[in-house]
């Protein structure tokens, strides 16, 4: 468990002043052992706050990890027993479990089990401490032994640890604010839809004469009118809208034929 794998000095005196606080609570009073109980509160403060310290680095705010820490050293001070061992081994465990339900219950975006859930909170201070050991970045065959669970373990916790908490589709991608992360995600493009009546239609395109391919493309893509199409083909402005008529006719005729219908004007139509 993460805090139980180096002695700390000032674990020893929190120790002492634990056993002293059990031996005094027995024989006091009520309102002395409110007063022996704060006090001990008060001195192991800095120790539960060290302890939430070591899961920061992730989006939940230390102010809050440090109140959770505290709640849990106030259930160990009230259910410490001096005959089953020292504080400090007693008050780790319980600040750290207190510490992992809020991230359970708080934190989590997704369903993720329970043992995953602790494993992946376990990941950060595991992979601190070896990269101060060994003064580089832990493999996960060193991480796995370390934390005496498999290789497979590692990975799904690492994983998990990266998609924990879903990212919101507002939050800014640039400096300046300018984009969104949801500017990045690809709408639906109803284009595509009609992809395969466009590849058909270009196909059956080049079935028409050439001057009626020419009369359809200056239409539809460069956009221009029937007067100016007249004056750039030199025919006539009706002559154009007959053309258009019986070109459109054919086509919607063809795409509906399961065989491409003749075409029945001419090459000069």
């Amino acid at each position: 468990m993460p805090g139980s794998r180096h002695f700390d000095p000032r674990q020893e005196h929190l120790d002492e002043a634990a056993i002293t606080y059990a031996s005094r609570w027995r024989s006091a009073g009520d309102n002395d052992r409110h007063l022996l109980r704060d006090d001990l509160i008060c001195r192991c403060v800095p120790f539960a706050d060290r302890m939430a310290r070591r899961y920061g680095g992730r989006p939940e705010p230390i102010e809050d990890l440090e109140q959770v820490a505290r709640l849990g050293l106030i259930k160990a001070v009230d259910r410490y027993d001096p005959g089953r061992g020292s504080f400090t081994a007693f008050a780790v465990p319980t600040i750290c479990g207190e510490i992992k339900r809020h991230f359970r219950d708080r934190t989590w975006g997704m369903h993720v089990n329970r043992r995953l859930q602790d494993l992946t909170l376990e990941i950060g201070p595991a992979s601190a401490e070896l990269t101060h050991t060994l003064a580089r970045d832990p493999t996960e065959a060193e991480l796995a032994r370390h934390m005496d669970v498999s290789e497979e373990q590692v990975r799904r916790a690492q994983a998990c640890a990266a998609s924990r908490l879903p990212v919101a589709l507002n939050a800014p991608i640039d400096d300046r604010g300018y984009r969104e992360r949801g500017d990045l995600i690809g709408d639906r493009d109803e284009a595509l839809e009609v992809l395969a009546d466009r590849l058909a239609i270009a196909e059956l395109l080049h079935v028409l004469p050439a001057r009626i391919q020419r009369i359809i493309a200056l239409r539809f893509y460069s956009n221009l009118t029937q007067t100016q199409i007249a004056e750039e083909i030199g025919i006539s402005q009706m002559h154009v809208s007959r053309l258009l008529r019986h070109a459109l006719s054919w086509l919607r005729a063809a795409m509906l034929s399961d065989a491409t219908p003749r075409w029945t004007g001419t090459a000069e139509s």
